[in-house]
Order: C-alpha cells, then sequence, then structure tokens
C-alpha cells in the first residue's frame, strides 16, 4: 500500500495486492477500499494484480475542504493509473465510483482499459426529472444531507438498513457488515459527504457511457433501495455498447459484501477477467 500525490497536491491512498493483469476498485459513497477487501483477495488469489484506492475526503486519503465533483475524481483516478502506469486494466466500480469508473473514460479514454463492471453503479443519472421519471426525487438528497449535518453518526447507523436491505424477510444481512458501514462512513469527512451528495445526484454520465469500448459488465440488485436499477443499470446496459447486464433477484445495495450476495459477484467477475 502507498501513496500517489495528485496534480493538486492532495494524496490519494491505496492498497496494491498481487500480480498480473491489474484489477482496479473504485469504492461507493461514503466507503473507502476497505469495502473491496473479499474482492482484492480474490483477484489476487486468481493471478491477478487488486488495487483498490480511497477517494479524496474518504478513508485515509487527503481531506480538502473542496474538490468534490467527478471531473476532479476521474483525475485523480488518473493519477493513480499512470504513477503505477497500469495497463490491460479491469476498472471495477460500485454505487457512487460508477459515476468516477463512466467520467475517467470520458476524460481519459480506454488506453489504459482492457474491461469495465459498473456494480449497483449510479450511471447515467440519478435525479428524477421529465427526462427520467425512474430517478431518485431531488428531497431525498436533500433529506441525505440534513441527516448529515444533522446527527452523522446516527444518520450512518440508520442508512445502513437501507443500503444493505436488511429491512426485507430472509435477508442475510449481518451486524458486521452494517457496523463495517457506519466505520468507513466515519472516515469521510463532513464536507465530502454532503457535496458528493449533490455530485452524484445531479451528474449526467450519458456521454461519457457512450465512450465506452471495452466490453462491460453491469451488475444490479433488482432490491436496490439507494440506487433504483431501472433509472440506472438497466439504462446503462442499454447505453453502453454490447454491455452486459446481470440482475440480482433480490440484491441490494451492498451486494460486494453481503454473504451469498459477493460469493455470487465474485465468481461472476472472475469469470469476466478471465474471458
Amino acid at each position: 500500500m502507498g501513496y500517489v500525490k495528485t496534480r493538486d497536491g492532495e494524496e490519494i491512498f491505496y492498497k496494491d495486492w498481487g500480480s498480473g493483469d491489474p484489477v482496479v476498485f473504485i469504492h461507493g459513497w461514503p466507503l473507502n477500499a476497505d469495502a473491496w477487501e473479499d474482492q482484492m483477495r480474490t483477484v489476487a488469489m486468481n493471478g491477478f494484480r487488486g488495487i483498490a484506492h480511497d477517494r479524496r475526503g474518504h478513508g485515509r486519503s487527503s481531506q480538502p475542504f473542496t474538490g468534490y465533483d467527478f471531473d476532479t475524481f476521474a483525475d485523480d483516478l488518473n493519477d493513480l493509473m499512470e504513477h503505477l502506469d497500469l495497463t490491460n486494466a479491469t476498472l471495477v466500480a460500485h454505487s457512487m465510483g460508477g459515476g468516477e469508473l463512466a467520467r475517467y473514460i470520458g476524460r481519459h479514454g480506454t488506453g489504459r482499459v482492457a474491461r469495465a463492471v459498473l456494480l449497483s453503479a449510479i450511471p447515467p443519472l440519478m435525479l428524477q426529472g421529465p427526462g427520467n421519471p425512474e430517478g431518485v426525487p431531488e428531497q431525498v438528497f436533500e433529506d441525505i444531507k440534513k441527516g448529515i449535518l444533522t446527527e452523522r453518526s446516527q444518520y450512518w447507523k440508520d442508512a445502513s438498513e437501507g443500503f444493505f436491505s436488511a429491512n426485507r424477510p430472509g435477508n442475510k444481512v449481518t451486524q458486521g457488515n452494517r457496523d463495517a458501514f457506519w466505520f468507513m462512513a466515519m472516515h469521510e469527512n463532513i464536507q465530502a459527504g454532503v457535496a458528493c451528495v449533490d455530485a452524484f445526484a445531479r451528474t449526467d454520465f450519458t456521454d461519457d457511457l457512450r465512450r465506452f469500448d471495452v466490453p462491460t459488465l453491469i451488475v444490479h440488485g433488482d432490491d436496490d433501495q439507494i440506487v433504483p436499477i431501472d433509472a440506472t443499470g438497466r439504462k446503462s446496459a442499454q447505453i453502453v455498447p454490447d454491455a452486459e447486464l446481470k440482475v440480482y433477484e433480490g440484491g441490494s445495495h451492498g451486494i460486494a459484501l453481503v454473504p451469498g450476495d459477493k460469493e455470487r459477484f465474485n465468481r461472476d467477475l472472475l469469470e469476466f477477467i478471465k474471458r
């Protein structure tokens, strides 16, 4: 593990496990690289190099007050890719990280990228509007920001329920899942928490998705209570050329962490990157 200094002087923390073709994991909000440990170990044990970084404002990376927009996040990812001189890479992104992946390709192309995986990801657009009736109403995002600013520790404890669909009968979510979510969320600074809500709610990634020219796997749960599949995963699969969509029946937003779903995702991921 180490740090890369960005073009604007911030420091981005990353983990780097194994050897072989790189698989770069991009975490969701409000998490950090630790959310990917199951997947990093899986790829490292199967002949690949797993890399995951903490987004600025999250985890062990720099904690600036500004810079929480997707152009900046994409350029941070590019700094990491260039610092490690990664080629033939698979980019795997969860939730908000899907916007980072999409904007990276939109701004920097696929010269270093062999394939892409969007997991429970936010593209093309989260915010509900006349052209996106399946999206999330603006008031939901305002309530999220209010929750963070009112008392963020309790907000994150409460938010873990919907994140993992822990409110569904027969769910396999553990208390450990919910505690880990809270722990990672508390390592995101409060300003990043609020600013990222505006960024992932309002940024339109449609044009970025149209620039994808590598094999792309889209995985989404049909019980995702955070990023609704009809506004995101299904639409992305229609925009990205020749994308493959896998829908996990009853899958929550936290697919990569929940027992049962994470093992299925790990198998699907390995099958995809070994093609």
